[in-house]
């Protein structure tokens, strides 16, 4: 009875969003709406009591009506960048060109933003020839959540796409609403319900980010029409999604999906895999940059899927071992280059039969190598410019000395502090300032903010400080021990108000902090330094060490002036 229930309610629940729900927006939008930045939005919700109160604060994100903050923005006279925007003739509006921050720094982007934007990017140029009369290429996100994707379609692509998503739940249908306007959203269970078979085999284009979990209901739907080429396992959930794009494309269609690279070589997806590259639909496969996800941690790879005649192969794109995120190519010229193999040291078009090889990992670096032999001599400098760096280092590091003064004394909780207004808690979707204290979620420390884009990354609480009172890096020193000690229950490994509030940082005059502070930055920048020596190191080991392989660098020509071995390193520990 409960099931049957359940199904009539998830019908009845499909359907276009209501033009009253299509009116909210974040606070991110409205930033962009009235050409400001986001802390501005932020500092007008503190210092104007008559700002307009969210609409709904489910999930993560306040959701406001645009028509209360424009009117808002008018009475008080800040009305004055407000761009003149309209529909295009698809009737998509992307809002983000309403405000000044369309061409924003890629410096500026979040990882999210970032990887949708590449997403978008690697699709084809569209065209209508094979289109009905009136009706533009369809582009679709078939997990939406945010709008992200579709926002970054319609950034390419403008009024030659017809945005269409399936999201979960009407606050989902919100978020997408408040970036992308004139989308056919339909609202139902994400893989569980079809609810695009209408259009199956029509789409021209289709981006998918499917939602992070570990097992999909595979015994449920095991009779899908969708899955061609293999039911997954139940812990291959990549795997669907990827069938359920293939299902929705055109002819000429292509999509692009984010999956785990575990997906690439999960023995359980081996059937799956091999199909997929038996019937030449799988024509990329992209390992992009760690740091290049959902949540700006970990790695993704993009498969580029197509209906294509079998025996085409399958380009192994390398792009793993970029040092920054942000040189990621976004021009569909330099994709169509790395998708024909264009690019020996970074692309290679595979041949089937190659790939077809026990497990069928597809793993670009196992196929791509670099063609050009490192060179002895820019290796030498670059070792002896690492030595000079160590020197460096080794000079700035700290010398300990004990504490001749009085013991620290007394200690004061956050939530006395709260009260004395020498600090505020602020709300979680706040736009964090520089020199604000973030706690973190997956049980990190806290940080001192730095106001970029860096500090949108897994933030569970904002604190706001009076620098006259309290300095931000002795707060973040001291706070740190109480923090990292409080017991965590929740899904995010992440501290609650109330755990906040339970913290505690000694009581000190404002002088004797900022000399901790200062302390304490220091210590911060230094292994900030250590960690990018470390990084170059490494790059300069493993450069070395394919220079041994491909017989470019001779081991006698190798040996260090001095050797560093674990048993050394373990006495460098008892001794401090």
């Amino acid at each position: 009875m409960f099931t049957e229930l359940q199904d009539s309610v998830s019908v009845e629940y499909v359907r276009v969003v209501s033009l009253e729900e299509r009116d909210l927006v974040t606070a991110a939008a409205v930033a962009r709406r009235a050409g400001v930045g986001r802390a501005a939005v932020a500092n007008w919700r503190k210092r104007y009591p008559d700002f307009p109160l969210p609409v709904s604060e489910a999930g993560s994100s306040a959701l406001y009506s645009w028509q209360q903050v424009e009117k808002w923005l008018v009475t008080t006279g800040k009305a004055d960048q407000l761009a003149a925007s309209g529909r295009t003739s698809t009737g998509t509006q992307l809002l983000r060109d309403a405000g000044p921050d369309t061409d924003r720094d890629l410096s500026d982007l979040t990882a999210p933003e970032l990887l949708a934007r590449v997403m978008a990017s690697v699709l084809p140029p569209l065209d209508d020839a094979d289109e009905p009369a009136g009706h533009g290429p369809m582009v679709l996100d078939p997990a939406g959540v945010d709008g992200l994707l579709l926002g970054a379609v319609a950034e390419r692509f403008g009024a030659q796409a017809r945005l269409a998503g399936q999201v979960p739940d009407s606050h989902s249908a919100a978020l997408v609403n408040a970036s992308v306007r004139g989308v056919d959203l339909r609202v139902g269970r994400l893989i569980e319900e079809d609810l695009f078979a209408d259009v199956a085999g029509k789409v021209r284009g289709v981006v998918c980010l499917p939602p992070q979990q570990k097992t999909w209901p595979s015994a449920t739907l095991a009779a899908d029409p969708r899955w061609r080429f293999g039911l997954p396992d139940p812990l291959d959930p990549d795997l669907a999604w990827v069938q359920a794009c293939l299902a929705l494309l055109s002819p000429r269609g292509v999509a692009v999906v984010a999956v785990s690279p575990v997906t690439a070589v999960r023995p359980s997806g081996r059937h799956v895999r091999d199909m997929l590259v038996r019937a030449g639909v799988l024509s990329a496969v992209i390992a992009l940059p760690t740091g290049l996800t959902r949540d700006g941690e970990g790695a993704t790879q993009l498969w580029v899927l197509e209906q294509r005649e079998p025996g085409r192969g399958v380009a192994m794109i390398e792009l793993s071992g970029l040092g920054d995120i942000r040189d990621v190519p976004l021009a569909y010229q330099v994709w169509r280059r790395l998708l024909e193999g264009g690019d020996p040291g970074v692309s290679r078009l595979v041949p089937t039969i190659e790939l077809l090889d026990g497990e069928t990992p597809l793993v670009p670096s196992r196929y791509v190598r670099r063609p050009v032999e490192p060179d002895p001599a820019e290796l030498a400098a670059a070792t002896e410019r690492l030595r000079a760096l160590y020197s460096d280092v080794g000079r700035a590091l700290p010398q300990p000395v004990g504490r001749t003064g009085p013991a620290l004394g007394d200690v004061v909780t956050i939530a006395e502090l709260e009260r004395s207004r020498a600090l505020t808690l602020l709300p979680r979707d706040a736009e964090p300032r520089a020199g604000d204290i973030l706690f973190r979620t997956m049980n990190r420390e806290p940080v001192v903010a730095t106001g970029t884009a860096a500090d949108d990354r897994g933030v569970a609480q904002v604190i706001g400080v009076e620098p006259d009172r309290l300095d931000p890096y002795f707060f973040a020193l001291f706070v740190r021990a109480d923090a990292l000690a409080a017991p965590v229950v929740n899904t995010h490994s992440a501290l609650t108000r109330d755990d906040v509030r339970r913290c505690r940082v000694p009581r000190l005059p404002i002088a004797e902090q900022r000399r901790y502070g200062e302390a304490y930055r220091r210590l911060l920048e230094l292994g900030r330094v250590a960690t990018q020596l470390a990084t170059v190191t490494g790059a300069v080991a493993a450069q070395t060490s394919y220079g041994l392989t491909t017989g470019a660098l001779d081991p006698s020509a190798l040996t260090p002036r001095e050797t560093i071995t674990t048993e050394t390193a373990e006495n460098e520990k008892r001794t401090t």
